[in-house]
């Protein structure tokens, strides 16, 4: 049995506005939409998603990881992500690999207001462990480590990719649109109280 692990950091300054950005990671199922594809998501119960990755390739032997995802935020507005179950897609002669595949991602991304906007601070950890086939589970452990952590940070480099190019835009969407909605609703509610 062999355990790979690795774990990235991400920090992001998001411009402010009109509605504040911990208003929007409260909104998970928006958030999980806008940094993973959408065709490769599935939602099975109110906070629980489930992730399948594109077809990866390690040393030589094709896999598709797919991983269901609890994502809540906390009172602080801290937004959590933890892997509740996992499997994985390999040829049908490594069939018993699937049976010996658990895989571990947890993740935090925390707001901190700051005068010019919030900055975001994320981290997440990553945990593999798997019976590798033979020949590969003979190569030297340097050589394997060193591709487990590259295959690793491939997977979390993807999620931070997204999140950077997409998550501002989608708040900034998100954010417009209900401002927008607040605008509207509001004449009504002055119309339907003349003495104010």
């Amino acid at each position: 049995m062999k355990d790979f692990r690795t774990s990235k950091t991400l920090k992001m300054l998001v411009p402010n506005e009109a509605v504040p950005i911990e208003h929007y990671l409260r909104q998970p199922q928006r958030l999980i939409h806008a940094i993973t594809d959408s065709r490769r998501i599935e939602q099975l119960e109110e906070s629980i998603y489930r992730l399948s990755l594109r077809p990866l390739s390690f040393l030589g032997v094709s896999i598709e990881p797919t991983a269901d995802l609890r994502v809540w935020t906390q009172s602080d507005g801290t937004l959590r992500l933890q892997s509740v179950a996992c499997e994985v897609k390999v040829p049908d002669y490594l069939s018993y690999v699937n049976q010996s595949f658990s895989m571990s991602l947890e993740g935090t991304l925390r707001p901190q207001r700051q005068e010019v906007g919030t900055e975001l601070n994320g981290k997440a950890e990553l945990a593999v462990q798997v019976e590798l086939p033979a020949p590969i589970k003979f190569m030297p452990d340097s050589m394997l480590d060193s591709a487990g952590r590259t295959f690793l940070n491939g997977i979390l480099s993807t999620i931070q990719h997204r999140i950077e190019r997409q998550l501002v835009g989608d708040y900034r969407e998100w954010a417009v649109s209900n401002q927008s909605r607040s605008i509207t609703t509001s004449p009504g509610k002055f119309r339907s109280n003349p003495a104010q």
